[in-house]
């Protein structure tokens, strides 16, 4: 199969817990004037830029695409939303802030990593999995999902006003039954993926379920059945809906 070049992305799937409720996850709502994805909810995330593959480096037990991935995904989170997972020492408020700022300013995580004496923690990211669409559309990415717990007592979480106009917590079930009343859109691969996670409404129980089904690369199909065309992905990787028609589907683009 020949494969049409696609963008090394990266997601973080936010799991927070509190007083023994089921997980909610943070979301953001993408701007309507973004190409790819726009209007949509989705998880915080973005391409890998060259400095994620420099910073990967330092973990060589990791595979180098990988690593680069959990960079991203952190940066990202923290550019959109605020959010810092996997910094140690933890992030004192004013450093998240400070942190934020200079990545909107051009600086590279690097090299403030570096200046002001923190380190990646990329273990506190568990691989979920893997997306790979091989169309031919405005944007392909090979996006690396990845989930994490945040903690109760987080800094608080807020929106760039750049990509995102909004973002907020929710649970995997809440939102999928927001989309069905149209209050929120949501695109195929977010829709799989909050299916999925609402079988496994904690952290422990999607870590465990990670084992079960190690991440492969999901390439959606289109197929035509009686004269209808669906959007599909492979059965038997964790994911309880495989597919979707295609004039009830949103693909991003």
């Amino acid at each position: 199969m020949t494969l049409h070049p696609a963008t090394p992305a990266a997601t973080l799937i936010l799991y927070r817990e509190e007083g023994g409720r089921i997980a909610e996850h943070l979301f953001v709502e993408r701007s309507a004037k973004m190409v790819f994805a726009a209007g949509a909810v989705v998880f915080p995330g973005g391409r890998v830029d060259p400095d994620d593959t420099e910073l990967a480096a330092l973990y060589p037990d990791l595979d180098p695409d990988d690593a680069a991935a959990r960079v991203a995904a952190i940066r990202e989170t923290v550019e959109e939303a605020g959010v810092a997972i996997g910094f140690v020492p933890a992030l004192t408020t004013t450093h998240l802030q400070a942190l934020r700022v200079a990545l909107s300013k051009g600086i590279l995580l690097s090299e403030w990593l570096t200046e002001n004496g923190y380190r990646l923690d990329l273990a506190a990211l568990v691989p979920w999995a893997r997306w790979r669409p091989n169309f031919i559309e405005t944007r392909i990415f090979d996006a690396r999902f990845y989930i994490a717990q945040a903690a109760a007592d987080a800094h608080p979480a807020s929106v760039d006003e750049t990509e995102n106009v909004h973002l907020f917590w929710a649970s995997a079930a809440d939102i999928l039954e927001r989309e069905k009343a149209g209050e929120v859109s949501v695109i195929f691969p977010t829709h799989r993926n909050l299916e999925r996670l609402a079988m496994v409404p904690r952290f422990g129980d999607a870590v465990s379920h990670t084992r079960d089904f190690p991440v492969q690369m999901i390439m959606p199909a289109l197929v035509t059945r009686d004269g209808e065309r669906y959007l599909t992905i492979p059965q038997d990787i964790g994911y309880p809906v495989t597919e979707a028609r295609l004039t009830e589907t949103k693909r991003g683009v």
